[in-house]
């Protein structure tokens, strides 16, 4: 319900059960393969796991990919009313519509913080140049550091155990040893020997030099993931 733009191009809406194109891939900028690659892009913006949305010279919604379809939950800083996108506290909404504005009007970049405490998350708007109507891009930062799949692959390439995978998870979320220790409900002696054997196991020489390497993974999405609609969390990936 959110590909107005695949439909503005005469294409038919993403359907996710869909076979692969059958038509071959080389040559995919040529004029006859445009709404091959209209759709590529789409599939391509649905694996990136972060939230982005297209706007349109009217600010209206013009698409979103499938983390913005999860993110943005009841508890977002960003909310959707039809197409319209708005801020949930009052506080943001000035701010909101000046960087669309500053963005369809002056071609202005800027970067937002939206939203309280845990649900604080940066938003950047950057205007696109088309040709025609101008468009904008919003790109959502994450709530946590870095998504459970990313970690967990990153855990199992290293040879870390569950134990040591649960703490290197709470690592990423921010927690300190002994935060973890009591969340775990194991003393804080266990929690440091296993920090201790995953700084080894991935050649970190510190804590923080272990959490840079979480925090710059490359967005990782679950292969099964079904239609989803705002605030309703993906499928849970299956280890291969």
């Amino acid at each position: 319900m959110f590909d107005q733009h695949t439909q503005a191009l005469g294409l038919k809406p993403i359907r996710w059960d869909a076979p692969p194109p059958s038509r071959p891939t080389v040559g995919l900028a040529v004029e006859a393969d445009a709404p091959l690659l209209a759709r590529c892009y789409e599939l391509m913006l649905d694996e990136i796991d972060y939230g982005v949305l297209l706007l349109g010279h009217d600010a209206q919604l013009l698409h979103m990919n499938h983390a913005a379809r999860c993110e943005l939950d009841a508890q977002h800083p960003l909310q959707l009313h039809g197409r319209q996108l708005c801020a949930r506290e009052a506080v943001d909404v000035v701010q909101l519509q000046d960087a669309l504005q500053a963005a369809l009007q002056r071609g202005l970049r800027r970067l937002l913080m939206l939203g309280r405490d845990v649900h604080r998350v940066a938003v950047s708007v950057v205007p696109l140049r088309t040709g025609g109507p101008m468009a904008t891009q919003l790109s959502m930062g994450k709530r946590q550091m870095c998504g459970g799949l990313g970690v967990q692959w990153f855990a199992r390439n290293h040879g870390l155990t569950l134990a040591e995978t649960r703490v290197l998870e709470a690592l990423s979320e921010g927690l300190q040893p002994g935060e973890i220790a009591t969340r775990h409900g194991v003393g804080i002696s266990t929690i440091r020997s296993q920090i201790g054997s995953i700084r080894s196991k991935t050649r970190s020489d510190s804590i923080g030099a272990l959490v840079r390497q979480v925090a710059v993974l490359p967005p990782l999405v679950g292969a099964l993931r079904g239609m989803t609609e705002p605030g309703t969390p993906p499928a849970q990936p299956q280890a291969a």
